[in-house]
């Protein structure tokens, strides 16, 4: 849902970086890993050790490359499918990297097994959630339904992480028990609509 509402207005941000990235020759897909990397050394090298104000900055600068190597490839008009393909792969390398470093701090230096475990459902949830994304549209499935989707998930996390950061108390607890039940739901409503898309096909042949 946050996908929908908030990318036009942060294309229109990034639309100028994006076309200056061009000029320099730099490719949509360069922009992609570099802004991954950064992503996953951010939440890594900051987040194990309870830095979350800090990891949440960093982890933010690069965040929106997301946003410029999509407006980078329609700007070219790419037409091939690798660019998304590598662009979705990598998103779960770095949504990884984020849950796994919050989950780090609370199993060691936080010593918060239940948000560790919270941690470590939001990272599992969200790596199905989008797999069964792909396998809908893989079988011919390219409706979109969730209350949770990788925005959320990403924005949500780093929000509350950030914050907690800050000494804002509860937040972090409570928006990361949000995602991992928002997540389950979005799970169970893909898989229902698949269900029920592909029995309804089925009955009609």
């Amino acid at each position: 849902m946050l996908n929908r509402y908030a990318r036009a207005f942060f294309t229109a941000i990034f639309r100028g970086p994006a076309l200056f990235f061009l000029k320099l020759k730099i490719s949509p897909d360069a922009v992609t890993l570099v802004g991954t990397l950064g992503v996953i050394a951010g939440a890594l090298c900051f987040f194990p050790r309870g830095s979350f104000f800090v990891g949440t900055l960093v982890i933010t600068a690069f965040v929106f490359s997301d946003l410029v190597d999509g407006i980078m490839a329609r700007e070219l008009k790419r037409t091939d499918k690798f660019g998304a393909f590598w662009d979705s792969t990598l998103d779960r390398l770095g949504d990884a990297a984020i849950f796994g470093g919050l989950a780090y701090w609370f199993a060691r230096g936080g010593d918060q097994p239940v948000l560790f475990v919270v941690c470590m459902v939001c990272m599992a949830l969200g790596s199905v959630v989008s797999y069964a994304r792909a396998r809908a549209e893989g079988l011919g499935v390219k409706k979109n339904v969730g209350i949770v989707e990788r925005g959320e998930r990403v924005v949500g996390a780093l929000v509350a992480t950030g914050l907690d950061g800050l000494g804002v108390p509860y937040i972090q607890a409570i928006t990361l028990w949000a995602i991992a039940i928002g997540s389950f739901v979005t799970l169970v409503q893909r898989v229902w609509m698949v269900r029920g898309v592909l029995l309804k096909g089925e009955a009609a042949e």
